[in-house]
């Protein structure tokens, strides 16, 4: 008997996600569209996640045929009232993991789930301190990982967050890409929240 009573559909290409979805044993299948990831000036930065979480769920909502949850989810990186998104290539990952070297971070992960019936969207905030990084350890990690479909530049779980990842005050797995206790409690009390 699966953990969670309806069907879930993930709603996103990142194999992090899917990996996250399973290892919490949560039964889904992956279903995307392309959605354009814009937000109008006016939303406020740390808003930004759920604001794009449910633009895409909108986007997918056609995908409800009966009694389907939909599971769509944005992460940013944000320092200094500064976005850090995907980067557009090879250069770009060298300036943000530049800047981002050496100081404090918030990764900030929006979720919506939407069924028929309603849409709960919620976000997870987790702190996170990099090291120093050397512009030799840029280059090599760039070069090495391609960290090109990852806010930030980076992912914690490859070389940058062991060897330069002090620590993180909240989730690991929000850092990942998907705050995955918020999302399994919301899916479990789905009929009562």
């Amino acid at each position: 008997m699966p953990l969670i009573n309806r069907p879930i559909i993930l709603a996103s290409k990142s194999p992090r996600r899917s990996q996250i979805m399973s290892d919490a044993g949560i039964a889904f299948t992956v279903q995307t569209r392309e959605i354009e990831e814009s937000y109008p000036d006016t939303v406020a930065l740390r808003s930004v996640p759920e604001f794009l979480a449910k633009k895409k769920a909108e986007g997918v909502k056609d995908f409800i045929k009966n009694q389907e949850i939909i599971v769509t989810s944005d992460t940013i990186v944000l320092m200094n009232d500064t976005i850090y998104g995907k980067p557009k290539d090879r250069n770009d990952a060298i300036r943000i993991l530049s800047e981002l070297s050496g100081t404090m971070h918030e990764v900030i992960t929006g979720v919506s789930l939407m069924s028929k019936e309603k849409q709960i969207t919620f976000s997870d905030v987790t702190e996170v301190y990099i090291d120093h990084i050397s512009h030799a350890e840029i280059e090599h990690y760039v070069d090495q990982y391609k960290p090109f479909d990852k806010a930030g530049a980076y992912a914690i779980q490859e070389w940058l967050g062991l060897a330069k990842i002090g620590r993180i005050n909240g989730s690991y797995y929000n850092v990942v890409g998907l705050p995955i206790s918020k999302v399994y409690h919301a899916l479990s009390n789905w009929e009562t929240l």
